[in-house]
């Protein structure tokens, strides 16, 4: 489908919540977090505080939308599973400013922005799923999945989305961009098929014995291993274990959710107030939980199944630059034709 037929689309409910907008006690909300996600942080939210969240859920073109729909976005909250959508919309000027102590509070400096336009909620890692057969192995690095020792042995999804872009700025950021070029050259040799699929894909195929590792969220291990739908997602599960890369140089690379206040939201107050309830100690044990992700407040733990999985140490670098580097990232995967 075409941005234009998606926005198309995206736009038969604008009226939705347009209605809703003038309406007290009601926050509206763009995500591109699915519903199953985020819907029991907004019952939770709602009966505590009797502020209804309407939410409009898109894979892609909410911030396209917002650019549309201008001063008349009925939008008072977006929520991204990236960074980078962040700085996107906030680079465009769809965002507002946010003063709260209790979202500082909780949420990292090195995990919001500068400028306090954008907050992360939750926070995942980049890691290796490593077949439990055939990699004896139990620690790595990234620089070493350019290393020709593992020729024919690696998967992972296209280099061109969100999740490998920001493992690829993190480079940038840490080696420079000619260091990071051939590094992704090496990566790229050593792949056992041409990338493609999700995470969960990457996993079906160590199971499978295309490949002894491959790269991928640590939240979609947790997915995978509790999917009573799809059982056979628990045999990919069970195939791997987790391997959190790390180096002198460089630690575990993370990425957030993380939610921002739109530059002309209808209901700033209710807003902010929801924007604090996701920030809060309950929102973000709860949040992680549902999803196998990390707290960014350090003082709340992870579910039993994430802390299962071992402890890491996240690269010191701020997400803002990870973001920052995305533009130059998506220019290298092109020249080295990763996808090809």
């Amino acid at each position: 489908m075409s941005l234009a037929s998606r926005l198309a689309a995206l736009l038969g409910s604008t009226f939705l919540l347009a209605s809703a907008a003038n309406a007290d006690g009601t926050v509206n909300v763009y995500s591109y977090r699915q519903p199953q996600l985020v819907q029991p942080l907004f019952d939770a939210f709602q009966k505590e505080t009797g502020i209804e969240v309407k939410m409009v859920f898109a894979e892609k073109g909410l911030i396209e939308r917002m650019e549309q729909e201008g001063t008349l976005s009925p939008v008072d909250v977006l929520l991204t599973a990236d960074v980078g959508r962040l700085v996107e919309a906030a680079d465009k000027g769809l965002a507002q400013p946010v003063t709260s102590d209790k979202i500082n509070g909780s949420v990292p400096a090195s995990l919001r922005d500068p400028g306090n336009q954008w907050f992360g909620l939750t926070m995942r890692a980049r890691v290796v799923y490593a077949s439990k057969d055939r990699v004896k192995r139990d620690t790595i690095s990234y620089e070493e999945l350019a290393d020709p020792k593992f020729k024919g042995k690696i998967c992972t999804r296209p280099g061109d989305h969100p999740y490998n872009l920001g493992l690829i700025s993190a480079m940038i950021a840490k080696r420079g961009e000619a260091a990071t070029k051939t590094w992704l050259e090496g990566l790229k040799a050593n792949l056992a098929v041409k990338p493609s699929g999700n995470d969960r894909a990457q996993a079906k195929s160590v199971a499978a014995g295309e490949c002894d590792i491959a790269i991928g969220n640590t939240y979609y291990m947790g997915l995978m291993m509790t999917n009573e739908k799809e059982p056979e997602q628990k045999e990919w599960a069970a195939a791997s274990r987790l391997i959190f890369p790390s180096s002198a140089e460089m630690g575990t690379h993370v990425n957030i959710s993380g939610m921002l206040l739109a530059k002309n939201a209808p209901h700033r107050d209710d807003a902010l107030k929801l924007m604090e309830f996701l920030a809060s100690d309950e929102s973000q044990a709860l949040y992680a939980s549902q999803n196998f992700e990390y707290p960014v407040n350090p003082s709340i733990k992870p579910s039993e199944t994430v802390a299962a999985w071992g402890t890491f140490t996240p690269d010191s670098l701020n997400i803002a630059e990870v973001a920052r580097n995305q533009k130059i990232a998506a220019q290298l995967v092109n020249e080295v034709h990763f996808n090809d």
